[in-house]
């Protein structure tokens, strides 16, 4: 596929899969099941970490024997899709993931048992299956799955592979780097098209038909344009709403490239939206420098969210700060581990994590300041240098 940028090499994947046999073997699992499927924000990460593959459409899964390549199941409007871009070479067209009322007369349609069988010898000989992606199962598949595999008990192993992705391989690196130039690109154009009279949409589409430009593939979650009181909630969305004179926009952008994400979150004054908002926006903008400043191998996340919300806390905004402060960001933009007070998990060389400070539910609104960085083994790397302060 062309792109105009950095990829992640086809010899990454192979290694992938030995990465996760080896989980396989620690786990004592004798077929590991990876689902994905379109749901917009986390549905596509582990079928895209695996076989590179944007999962649109009909759900896929790959599965992964304890031995040998693995083999991608998939709807029968998507193989020749996924031989097409994927890394996975063995494709099938799977009947638990047909729709009852289409026909495809020319598909060789297997079921999972069968495909199983092929991967195992005899479907009997799963006992312990490792399913990542749990959550995103419907009731549907998961009774088709049962019922190929009737002897198989069920092992939850999401937390286990997203731990695998945590830490991020040089591409990896290059290829995120590349989606926060796509997110900065973004930035700028709504930023430029925000004045008194315009919607929200229309600053929405502007952000992303720039991140599409410069070669964005989506996002990674809606564009959020909130203005006025459409910026007290967490998650606003853009709105046919006119931005009015006074008014403080909320943008967050999140350009997918090659499945991977950036992440930048700012406020935007128009003209004058008030002391308290003006107050916030710098208590967020020395919260995440104090996170920064603490970001290193070898310490544990909430010891570094801490000091943002202590920050906040003394600007008189704690109640405000509404969620963990710092997540990782790759096929999910907003993935494993996240970082909040009640997280152990330990900042580790490679990991690339979003410092995100929230100011939400507050009479005059709300905002976020939301910055990427990678964890190096001498402290932080900004992934952007998005201005702190934009008006417009």
């Amino acid at each position: 596929m062309d792109v105009v940028g950095p990829v992640i090499p086809p010899e990454e994947f192979p290694r992938r899969w030995r990465q996760v046999q080896a989980l396989m073997q620690a786990e004592e699992l004798d077929l590991l099941l990876a689902y994905g499927n379109d749901r917009a924000v986390f549905g596509p990460a582990h079928v895209r970490w695996m076989a590179d593959i944007p999962v649109h459409f009909e759900p896929m899964a790959v599965l992964v024997p304890r031995d040998g390549e693995p083999v991608l199941v998939c709807g029968p409007e998507s193989d020749q899709y996924a031989l097409r871009v994927g890394k996975v070479r063995d494709v099938r067209v799977l009947r638990e993931f047909t729709h009852q009322d289409e026909d495809y007369p020319y598909s060789r349609i297997e079921t999972l048992a069968e495909v199983v069988a092929g991967l195992t010898s005899a479907v009997g000989t799963v006992r312990r299956l490792g399913v990542a992606g749990w959550g995103l199962l419907d009731v549907a598949t998961a009774t088709a799955i049962e019922a190929a595999l009737p002897d198989a008990t069920w092992v939850d192993v999401e937390h286990a592979v997203c731990g695998l992705r945590a830490r991020k391989s040089a591409a990896e690196i290059a290829v995120i780097r590349h989606a926060y130039r796509l997110a900065a690109a973004g930035l700028d154009a709504a930023v430029a098209a925000i004045h008194p009279g315009v919607t929200e949409s229309a600053v929405a589409a502007e952000a992303e038909a720039a991140m599409r430009r410069a070669g964005a593939e989506g996002t990674g979650i809606d564009t959020i344009v909130a203005s006025g009181p459409n910026a007290r909630p967490i998650l606003g969305r853009a709105t046919f709403r006119q931005i009015e004179h006074d008014d403080l926009v909320v943008l967050t952008v999140a350009p997918r490239y090659q499945g991977y994400h950036g992440a930048i979150g700012r406020p935007v004054l128009v003209g004058d939206p008030g002391r308290e908002a003006r107050a916030a926006l710098d208590a967020a903008r020395r919260a995440q420098d104090a996170c920064a400043a603490l970001i290193r191998p070898g310490i544990e996340g909430r010891t570094v969210e801490a000091a943002g919300r202590r920050v906040m806390e003394r600007a008189g905004f704690g109640s405000n700060f509404l969620y963990s402060g710092i997540h990782s960001v790759g096929l999910i933009e907003f993935e494993p581990p996240i970082f909040g007070p009640s997280s152990t998990a330990m900042l580790e060389e490679g990991m690339v994590l979003s410092v995100d400070i929230p100011v939400f539910n507050a009479p005059w609104g709300g905002l976020r300041v939301e910055d990427g960085f990678l964890v190096t083994a001498t402290g932080a790397e900004r992934l952007n240098d998005t201005p702190y302060l934009l008006t417009a």
